[in-house]
């Protein structure tokens, strides 16, 4: 038996490059511009899934983090 990559989920963790491009946005822009609730407003701006949106903000606060 093989295990998917991910784990037992199946989940591979490879981003779109609409999540890519909304984790870069988000990670550069001020946070008073981008909007609340943040999910949504990704939704809206790069036509993303719920979980791409979630995905897009985890990587923008990983490379946020990278950055200090």
């Amino acid at each position: 038996m093989t295990i998917p990559i991910g784990g037992s989920t199946g989940c591979d963790h490879e981003h779109s490059a609409a999540v890519d491009e909304a984790a870069a946005w988000l990670s550069q822009t001020p946070p008073q511009a981008i909007g609340k609730p943040v999910i949504p407003a990704l939704r809206q701006r790069f036509g993303l899934t719920p979980l791409e949106a979630c995905e897009a903000v985890r990587e923008a606060n990983l490379r946020r983090a990278r950055a200090i």
